[in-house]
This record gives structure tokens, C-alpha cells and sequence, in this order.
């Protein structure tokens, strides 16, 4: 079976890097960029610093604020309608995997017709999209990278997953200094967003020694620089770091996919509006610990990229400390315990795990589940059980 390995054609890194955006976007014949952000980095200066930018270099930029966290089927609605009655030509998001994935819907169906739950699935669109770059202000969820969308279908209460190798933008850029102003809380929930993909990707069954090497890397650097880009958000080497691994996580699993944790984090996003990397921290403990026997030595990998003394373990004890260290770090950044705490309802489990078997994430997961099995995942993720204790097979 053949392997591909998707990236988007040009990524540019380090502090400043986002004064090249004016001449990157004129080298994709762009002319009147539309700037897909959400409404906070649209009130605080930042999308209107990135349209200075942008002028300087001899572009008619025009913003487009109505990105939301968890960007919904009426957002790429509205922003279709934008984009055409303003002229534009190309898009640029501006912001973390909400202003990104809604940049991405918008251009799938601007370029492509009809409506945003029509690509649902694995590359459904057919024609060319429009010029996409992406500017990133969060070191998470990599969507500045990746062949990615999570859309919320409202109607459904779903987060539907567009896995489409034409929406990868053309140009990514990731410049530490517009993480500076992340909070504390919004760093933590963003970085253990990207650690969960590294975990994933690393257990997937669509591994291959390239994600491999790459999400291996990245566990070791949000173990080591996340604590440090939470305690304390200007200091700038741990901005910079947490923005390499989040992109070593993208590539990790933009081509190995990931499993469980997305596919039920994706139902908890869209019953409850909830945000996207809380979600996946909590869960994540709790669905490797019930994925360990698939593949005990990928975990036993884990511990020792976080930093664990797996010298004279067998390799279940070893696989074990992959657990608690996820634990201890999700502790240690201050992530919430539990779901229960969130407002999550027992009595959407059965529903939502019906809904995550279904998920296009659930693929490459290492073990297979079965509904009960989900449910009795989300039991103990609400109930914030010790993950090592509970039992849910």
C-alpha cells in the first residue's frame, strides 16, 4: 500500500516572520486577501496590524471576523457570502484552528460549490482551491499545516471531519511573537491539544518512520517547554519551541491521522460547545490507557520521550508511565480533572459514542472499541478516575 506525506509547499518560522506575509501572499497572485480571524484578534489590533502589513506590500486586504471557537457550518456560510460580494481572491487565516479550519471550509466551498456538509469525509472536493495562507497564533492544534477541517454541522450537533489534501495551505507561518499574548490557560489547553496529536499519530495504525520521528520529537518538547510557555507567556524560547513541536505534531499526524481522543473530543465539541484542547487533555489519559494492549512498546516510546526511568521495567510497568506522565503534565499545566466539571451529561454518552464510531479520527486508532467500551471511557473521563485504576473494557 502506498504512503503520502502531505505539507504545505512553504513554512516559515521565527520571530518577525510575519513581516513576510505581504510578499508571500503577492507570490501566490494574490490581490484582495480576505483575513478569516475570529472577533478577539480583530478587537485587540492583531488583524489589522497583519492588513497594514499586507498594504505595505501593495495589497487590498479585507477582514472577515466571524471565525468562532469551534467554527460552525454558519460561519463558512457567512464567509462565502463575504468573500464574493467583497471581490477577494484568496484567503489568509489569522489566528489558532478555529479562524484556520473556517478559512479552510470557506475556500472548499467557494471553490468548489454547493454547501460546507457536502466534503465531509476523505477528499471530496474536486477542483483547485483558492490561494490559502495560514498565520498562526497558537502553538496547538497545527491546522496552519495540515489537510485538515473540523466543522460543527449545527442541525446535528456533529464536528464534522474534512480530510482534504487541497485544503492544506500553500504558505504556513509561525511566528513566535503573536503567541505572546496567549493566556495561560489558553496555552496549556492548546499545547496538551498538540501532544495529543503526537500520541496519537505515534500509536496510529497509519504510522510510518517519518511521523514516527517527527511525534516522537514533539512529546519530548512539550514535556520539556509547555510548563515553562505556561508559568511564564513572554518568555520567548519556550514561545518558539512549543511552536516547532505543535508543527512536529502536525506533521505527525496530518499523514498517520489519529484515533479515539479526537473522535470523541469532536462529540464533545459538538454537543457542548466545549473547547477543543480541554476536551482532548481530559480524554487522553483514558483512551490511551484503554489503547495500551494494542501496542504496549509504542507506549512503553512515550514514557521515554517524556522523560520517564523505564531502565529494568517490563514493558507493561514502562507502557504504564506513558499514562501517568500524561497525567502529571496535564496536572502540572492546570488542565480541569474531569468532564463532569465541564457540564456534560451522562445521558448523551450513548448517543455521542454512537456518533464518535462514525468519526473519520476513529480509523487508525490502535484498538478497536465497541460502544459500551466508548461509553464507559466517557464514565470515567467524567467521573475524573484514577486512569491506571478504572477498568472500561
Amino acid at each position: 500500500m502506498s504512503t503520502y506525506y502531505f505539507l504545505p509547499t512553504r513554512n516559515v518560522f521565527g520571530e518577525g516572520a510575519v513581516q513576510e506575509a505581504g510578499d508571500l501572499m503577492k507570490s501566490l497572485d494574490a490581490k484582495r486577501p480576505m483575513i478569516v480571524t475570529d472577533a478577539f484578534l480583530n478587537e485587540s489590533g492583531m488583524a489589522g496590524q497583519i492588513k497594514e502589513i499586507l498594504e505595505k506590500a501593495g495589497l487590498e486586504p479585507i477582514i472577515f471576523a466571524g471565525a468562532e471557537p469551534n467554527p460552525t457550518d454558519k460561519n463558512v456560510e457567512a464567509g462565502e457570502k463575504f468573500f464574493k460580494e467583497s471581490g477577494c481572491d484568496s484567503l489568509i487565516s489569522l489566528g489558532g484552528g478555529s479562524s484556520h479550519d473556517c478559512a479552510k471550509g470557506i475556500g472548499l466551498v467557494v471553490s468548489n460549490g454547493g454547501k460546507i456538509e457536502d466534503y465531509e469525509g476523505v477528499d471530496k472536493s474536486h477542483n483547485k482551491m483558492v490561494p490559502l495562507m495560514a498565520i498562526n497564533t497558537t502553538a496547538g492544534t497545527a491546522s496552519e499545516i495540515t489537510r485538515f477541517c473540523i466543522i460543527t454541522d449545527t442541525s446535528r450537533k456533529v464536528k464534522m471531519a474534512l480530510i482534504d489534501w487541497r485544503v492544506t495551505p500553500q504558505i504556513a507561518i509561525n511566528d513566535p511573537v503573536l503567541m505572546k499574548g496567549m493566556p495561560s490557560s489558553l496555552t496549556a489547553a492548546t499545547g496538551m491539544d498538540a501532544l495529543t496529536h503526537a500520541i496519537e499519530a505515534y500509536v496510529s495504525t497509519a504510522a510510518n518512520p517519518l511521523t514516527d520521528s517527527a511525534a516522537l520529537m514533539a512529546i519530548t518538547m512539550i514535556t520539556k517547554y509547555l510548563p515553562k510557555a505556561v508559568a511564564n507567556g513572554d518568555y520567548m524560547k519556550a514561545r518558539d519551541q512549543m511552536a516547532y513541536a505543535q508543527y512536529l505534531a502536525g506533521i505527525a499526524f496530518n499523514n498517520a491521522s489519529l484515533g479515539y481522543v479526537h473522535a470523541m473530543a469532536h462529540q464533545l465539541g459538538g454537543f457542548y460547545n466545549l473547547p477543543h484542547g480541554v476536551c482532548n487533555a481530559i480524554l487522553l489519559p483514558y483512551v490511551e490507557e484503554f489503547n495500551m494492549i494494542g501496542n504496549l512498546n509504542r507506549f512503553r516510546d512515550i514514557a521515554n520521550a517524556m522523560g520517564e526511568n523505564i531502565e529494568g521495567l517490563s514493558t507493561t510497568e514502562a507502557a504504564r508511565k506513558a499514562i501517568s506522565a500524561i497525567v502529571q503534565l496535564s496536572n502540572q499545566v492546570e488542565i480541569p480533572s474531569n468532564l463532569k466539571d465541564l457540564g456534560v451529561k451522562p445521558e448523551d454518552f450513548e448517543i455521542m459514542a454512537e456518533n464518535a464510531m462514525k468519526d473519520a479520527c476513529a480509523a487508525t486508532n490502535p484498538r478497536k472499541p465497541t460502544k459500551k467500551q466508548i461509553v464507559g471511557i466517557y464514565k470515567l473521563a467524567y467521573d475524573g478516575s484514577d486512569p491506571l485504576l478504572g477498568r472500561n473494557a
